[in-house]
This record gives structure tokens, C-alpha cells and sequence, in this order.
């Protein structure tokens, strides 16, 4: 029977020296290690890394993709640094675009290289559309969002949609129904707004026993001020009173160390989904790349919009997952639950209970590391990348 040995990060505790056997792709224990095993090996170990919100890697763009060899290399780029469950997110762009790429993603997701499909768009806010076209942003259209689920053949996991606009609830609920989530983002709402939305569709949820999120929070609306707190206080009242979790983009980028604390010691790791964001130029060189219809200029590691009105916006992220953990870990989060946060609770989002984990009946997704959470191998299924 395989198996690995190291420092294990568990669900809930680090063995410090361990072993996990798996056969036929599944765990199959997970144990102290003892003599008979040989020497320790020094690594760190953790489970397969989830990523719910990754538009691309590796110089190939989900939104842009044209084949699913281009999905592909995206999917391989992030798996190589650890993620081996990934969401690929689209763009805003018109129905007819956003129909031919779900349909696209869906042929991917079938043949279990994807773990579905999440559309930034184009129910969203033009005021912090960010780096989206405004030109193709439109008011939500329950039809147009039952249309993308059905082509999706159950692959659409979540849906970004800004909660002032016009049947922006009606949209959730098509999601709900259809075993999708709402994501709430890219908003121009108030506090009130914000709410009355959670409060809307709380039952819709509670039915399904699931938890809407918050597409990166702060990222995409207005900031916190003390007398106009806007969308981003109330999403956050929202996670610690209602079924809802946050995306938090981690990279030392997006958000100020101090955030990223504030918000763990808020809501603790079960509201909060560490994810990318990534775009194409996850894994590559600085220089000139594309989003949608967008030209984005890479500089210095950070992704910004090249040019329009909101040039210099920044366009997404160039992190892998396991980057994001690990600065994370450097923010002052406790390992145990930087991990868990990029792999057990965005499982959760997804309602899977087979991976996110280093658990017995779960499959055998594992990154191993270096001690300072750098990848040196990963294991998908059982086999090795």
C-alpha cells in the first residue's frame, strides 16, 4: 500500500511525525510513524489544496480559453503548486460568450479536471466593476442565470452578483434552486442593501443547508468608513450572523496583513475561504496578458488593468494557492487553520466531503512541502503529478 511520511496537518492538529497509507486513490490511514517506517523525512504535509474563486495560470486565461487543452494548462499549472481541486472563475462578458465558455468548462469538469464553474459577472456593480468590462455588465436575469446552470450540467457552483441591483435575490434564489450559491461582490450597495439581501435569502439557504459567500471581500466595493460602513462591514456582520463565508485574497497584495488578522479573529476559519483570484499570469514572468476583453499589464508580481478607466486597478492575482497559505501563516494565522482555510472550508463551500482533508475515506489529495510550506511534491487521486 503507498504511503508518505511527515509532518501532518490534519483538520484539526499536526502530528509531527506521521504516515498516510491510501489504495485505489483513497485514504486509507492516517497514523503515528513508527520504527519500522525508517527515518523521518522532514517535509510537511497537507491536504490537496481547493481554490473556489482562479481565472487562469500558466499564460492561459479561463475567460479566454478556446479549447480544453488552454483549460487545461491552467488547471496544471495551479496543480503542480498544490491545488488539486480548482474552480475556474469567468469574467462579465456577453451571454453569448459567458453560454460557449460554461459550455467549454463543463466538457473539462465532466472529465473531473475542474471542480466547477464560478462566473465573476456580469450581475455586478458598475461603480467597482473592477477589472471587468462595464460595457457588458447587465441587470440580473434569472432566465439568462437557469440558462448557464442548465448548460453547466451541474458544474455552476457560484455566481457573483452585486445585492442592490434589480432581481439580484431573484438570481440567488435561481442559484439556490438550481445547487449553485450566490456570491455577494463587485457592489456599489450600502449596509442596508447589503443586509436586506442576506435576510432575504436566509431560508432559501437554510433549506439547502448551505452557506452563500462574499466574492473577495473588501476587494470590489467600497471600504469601511464609521459613519457610511457600506457593503464590507455588513458582509461581515452577514458571516458572523447568517450563512455566508468570505473569500479573503491572502497574497500580501490584495490585502494588508492586519486585515487578514482582523478578519480571522472575527469570524475564526470556518467563514473564511482563502482563494487566488489568479489570472493568467499565475506562474509566469511579468509582462502583458489578457482578462476577457481586458489588457492587463504584470509588474513587480501584481496584475493591474493597462489601460480604460480603471487603469491601474488591480486585474486579479499571480499567486498559487499554497502562496496564499503560506502568507497567511505569515500574517500571524495559526498553520492549522491557514490550511484548513484553503482546503477543508472552501470543500465545504462546495459540498464535497471527499476531499479538503487528511482523513480516512477521503481521496488522496496531498501536497507535500518543505517546513517553510514551499512544494516539493503532490499526490492527486493517489498518483503523482
Amino acid at each position: 500500500m503507498p504511503q508518505i511520511r511527515g509532518r501532518l496537518v490534519l483538520a484539526d492538529s499536526i502530528t509531527d511525525d506521521g504516515v498516510v497509507e491510501w489504495e485505489d486513490g483513497i485514504i486509507a490511514a492516517v497514523r503515528p510513524a513508527t520504527e519500522a517506517d525508517g527515518a523521518p523525512t522532514g517535509t510537511t504535509i497537507l491536504p490537496g489544496l481547493v481554490d473556489v474563486h482562479c481565472h487562469g495560470g500558466g499564460g492561459f486565461s479561463f475567460p479566454d480559453a478556446a479549447t480544453p487543452e488552454h483549460v487545461l494548462e491552467a488547471v496544471l499549472e495551479h496543480r503542480r503548486h498544490g491545488t488539486t481541486s480548482l474552480v475556474a472563475s469567468l469574467v462579465t462578458a456577453p451571454a453569448e460568450v459567458l453560454t460557449a465558455s460554461t459550455a467549454l468548462l463543463a466538457d473539462v469538469a465532466d472529465a473531473g479536471d475542474l471542480a466547477g464553474i464560478h462566473f465573476e459577472g456580469p450581475f455586478i456593480a458598475r461603480g467597482h466593476c473592477g477589472a471587468q468590462n462595464p460595457a457588458a455588465i447587465v441587470d440580473p436575469d434569472p432566465a439568462l442565470t437557469a440558462e448557464l446552470i442548465e448548460i453547466g450540467r451541474g458544474h455552476v457552483k457560484t455566481m457573483t452578483i452585486a445585492p442592490e441591483r434589480p432581481h439580484a435575490v431573484d438570481v440567488a434564489r435561481t442559484l439556490i434552486e438550481g445547487g449553485a450559491l450566490p456570491s455577494w461582490g463587485h457592489t456599489d450597495a450600502n449596509a442596508t442593501e447589503t443586509l436586506a439581501a442576506l435576510a432575504e435569502t436566509r431560508d432559501d439557504l437554510a433549506a439547502k443547508d448551505r452557506r452563500a459567500t462574499v466574492t473577495h471581500l473588501f476587494n470590489g466595493m467600497a471600504p469601511i468608513h464609521h459613519r457610511e460602513p457600506g457593503p464590507a462591514l455588513a458582509l461581515l456582520e452577514g458571516a458572523a450572523t447568517e450563512p455566508l463565508v468570505v473569500e479573503l485574497i491572502g497574497d500580501g497584495v490584495h490585502l494588508a496583513h492586519e486585515t487578514v488578522n482582523a478578519v480571522y479573529a472575527l469570524l475564526g476559519r470556518e467563514r473564511i475561504v482563502l482563494v487566488t483570484d489568479a489570472m493568467a499570469a499565475a506562474g509566469m514572468a511579468d509582462g502583458e496578458y489578457v482578462l476577457g476583453s481586458l489588457a492587463v499589464r504584470v509588474e513587480d508580481g501584481q496584475a493591474r488593468l493597462a489601460g480604460g478607466a480603471n487603469a491601474g486597478a488591480l486585474a486579479g492575482g499571480t499567486a498559487h494557492l499554497l502562496d496564499v497559505v503560506r502568507e497567511t501563516v505569515v500574517a500571524g494565522v495559526p498553520l492549522v487553520d491557514a490550511v484548513a482555510m484553503g482546503s477543508l472550508v472552501p470543500a465545504k463551500v462546495l459540498g464535497r466531503s471527499d476531499i479538503g482533508a487528511i482523513e480516512p475515506g477521503r481521496r488522496a489529495d496531498l501536497l507535500v512541502t518543505t517546513g517553510d510550506l514551499r512544494p516539493t511534491r503532490v499526490i492527486r487521486n493517489g498518483k503523482e503529478i
